[in-house]
Parts: C-alpha cells; sequence; structure tokens
C-alpha cells in the first residue's frame, strides 16, 4: 500500500484524537473506549490536550485519494504529568495510531520512521513511548527500529530510541 505523509496540523486534532483512540483500543477482547472517556482521563488525553504546543510534533498518513489512515505525534511531557512511556522531559513521548482497516501494511513503519527522522533532525536526544506487554506487533515494530526497553509501569514496558 503507498501512503503520502504529511506534517500533522493544529486543525488535525479530530483525526488525531480518532488515532489516540484507535492505540488505546487495540485489544480486541476488551470493550472499547470511546472518545468520550479518552478525553475525560487526564492521563490518556493529556497526550493531545492544546495540541499544537510549540515543541509538539507529528505526521499523518493518507492514502492518494486523502483520506487519512493513521498518525503519530510527539510531545514533551513534564515529570510532574508525566506520560506511560516518561524518561525525561528533554525526551519526547510518541504516541501513534493506525486505522484498524490499515493495521499490518507498513502505515506504521513508514509514520515511525518519519517521525524517528524527524525527531534526529531537530536535534532531540531520543524518543520514548509505552508499550503493553500483549501488543506484539507494535513491540516488534519498535524494536525493529532500535527501540530498547528503559524501564517499567504496570504491565507496559516503557522504550526508548536514543540518538
Amino acid at each position: 500500500m503507498t501512503v503520502h505523509i504529511r506534517d500533522a496540523a493544529t486543525e488535525d486534532i479530530d483525526f488525531l484524537a480518532a488515532m489516540l483512540l484507535e492505540a488505546v483500543n487495540w485489544r480486541q477482547d476488551q470493550p472499547p473506549a470511546t472518545l468520550q472517556s479518552i478525553m475525560k482521563n487526564p492521563d490518556i488525553w493529556h497526550y493531545l490536550s492544546d495540541w499544537k504546543r510549540s515543541s509538539d510534533f507529528g505526521f499523518l498518513a493518507h492514502e492518494a485519494e486523502g483520506n487519512p489512515v493513521g498518525a503519530t505525534w510527539a510531545r514533551f511531557m513534564t515529570a510532574d504529568d508525566p506520560g506511560y512511556g516518561f524518561v525525561d522531559e528533554g525526551i519526547p513521548e510518541l504516541g501513534m495510531g493506525v486505522a484498524s482497516t490499515h493495521r499490518g501494511q507498513g502505515v506504521g513503519r513508514v509514520l515511525l520512521e518519519q517521525t524517528i527522522r524527524a525527531a534526529a533532525d531537530r536535534g532531540l536526544q531520543g524518543l520514548s513511548l509505552s508499550v503493553e506487554d500483549e501488543n506484539e506487533r507494535a513491540r516488534a515494530l519498535y524494536v525493529s527500529n532500535g527501540f530498547v526497553i528503559a524501564g517499567r509501569v504496570g504491565k507496559s514496558d516503557t522504550m526508548m530510541l536514543t540518538f
């Protein structure tokens, strides 16, 4: 599948929220969260609240027809309000979601690689993220791009890529 990548803009917040919801609902064996429920949960919604801050960056993948199918975003978190994959205030945490209809087609890999290049081009120290134990497909993608386990929170590993 051929996808086109573009920078995520302020007006992309609705699609980014939909992709955050896809990321939260990756498991098929649990009742799905709703957009309203994640927007009311500060531990999840802080990944996108007030999008797009000056230090935020991200990308959208879309089909040739223009339909968006996935997104990545990176945001700096603070020690007072850390994300699940927080390692340091100087390292942004990565979020990613791919529409369920387009998973397993390389969309996530293209988005992840673009985000890694963008972070390196910005002179950042690295990227961090959180991945749940049973999300083997995502974990394999992150490992294949150089992420290593940097810590553990609950049933998830905090992973980091250092530049």
